[in-house]
């Protein structure tokens, strides 16, 4: 029951990921997702027992769905930090990291060929657990998701106070608690397979109750932390549509008015349609310069401006401040177009 809730979280994120796709430069986040949600319904009893009768009752499933979560800790990993620190040198951290994963990965493998599993299991280490080869094929996977956690959730800690933006300030925030319960269930593992070892019946089922509790509460935070930025980009990025087109709406029958002796300088007639945030804005930007470029060739023009004219070229002004970073002397105009404009 833990592996489907835990697996129906992660593919939750995935499609919250799908949306983005084409417009995202780094897919890193959405391979760690589809990797490791994979990995999670692999584990999922029937259809473990089902696939891994069909391998030929090894237990091989069991090895591929733990190099498929390894994989996708590590994909994961790398977009977060990516994320973080752009700074960073991210060529030469790939190939380290990319190194210690494919050491990880041997080590599962020759690990694996040394247990005794001649059946299939849906209790791996509750049933082989006992051997060491076993245990040491816990311990590389689960030591590898403990150190690769660990120092994610301090990066994300560390640098959720640079975030420009509330929603990613929130979601490092999430992350790194996610991270967190992802160690904790990464220690309850090793726990439980040295307490294995020592035949402590009592200690294996404390700490797989612990087990239980952070699979699901890690998934969760990490999957709603991974979640928050691209959907709440998606719903500001309607809303700015929404705003730029009417800004767009009101201020065509001033930049009408104000550029009518310039035709040949002016663009098209602005057309409402559903565009692109960045295109809106560029529209806007420019009908604004244009109707500063007649305040500054002909500063008699600035007559013609009726307060609800001023009021409406303030308002593309000061959103387009808001959203650019700039004032809009800033981005085209001048002071003494500014000084027209408002005079």
């Amino acid at each position: 029951m833990t592996q489907l809730v835990a697996a129906l979280v992660i593919w939750g994120l995935v499609l919250c990921l799908l949306p983005g796709t084409t417009r995202r430069m780094d897919h890193s986040i959405l391979i760690a997702a589809l990797t490791i949600a994979t990995s999670l319904t692999l584990n999922i009893d029937p259809i473990y027992l089902a696939l891994d009768r069909a391998l030929g009752s090894r237990n091989v499933l069991d090895v591929c769905a733990n190099i498929l979560m390894v994989v996708g800790i590590y994909f994961l990993s790398k977009a977060i930090l990516g994320a973080a620190d752009p700074r960073e040198d991210m060529a030469r951290k790939d190939s380290i990291g990319l190194g210690i994963l494919c050491l990880v990965i041997l080590g599962l493998i020759v690990a694996f060929v040394q247990i005794d599993a001649t059946d299939s299991s849906t209790n791996f280490m509750k049933d082989y657990g006992d051997q060491w080869a076993a245990a040491v094929y816990s311990a590389i996977q689960f030591i590898y998701i403990g150190a690769v956690v660990a120092l994610t959730g301090v990066v994300c800690f560390r640098f959720r106070g640079d975030m420009a933006r509330p929603y990613f300030r929130i979601g490092f925030t999430l992350i790194g608690i996610g991270c967190v319960l992802a160690l904790v269930l990464a220690l309850s593992v090793l726990g439980m397979d040295i307490a294995h070892l020592m035949g402590d019946v009592r200690t294996m089922a404390a700490l797989s109750l612990v087990y239980d509790a952070s699979v699901v509460g890690a998934m969760t935070f990490l999957c709603i932390g991974l979640a928050l930025p691209p959907v709440a980009r998606r719903l500001t990025g309607r809303s700015d549509l929404k705003r730029v087109i009417e800004l767009g709406e009101s201020l065509a029958p001033v930049w009408e008015k104000m550029t009518e002796a310039r035709m040949e300088t002016r663009l098209p007639p602005p057309a409402v349609t559903d565009e692109q945030v960045d295109a809106a804005n560029r529209r806007l930007h420019r009908m604004l310069v244009e109707i500063q470029d007649a305040l500054l060739m002909e500063p008699a023009t600035a007559t013609l401006l009726s307060n609800r004219d001023r009021e409406t070229l303030s308002r593309a002004e000061d959103y387009l401040a808001s959203h650019r970073g700039s004032r809009i002397d800033a981005i085209g105009g001048s002071e003494k177009a500014r000084r027209n404009l408002h005079r």
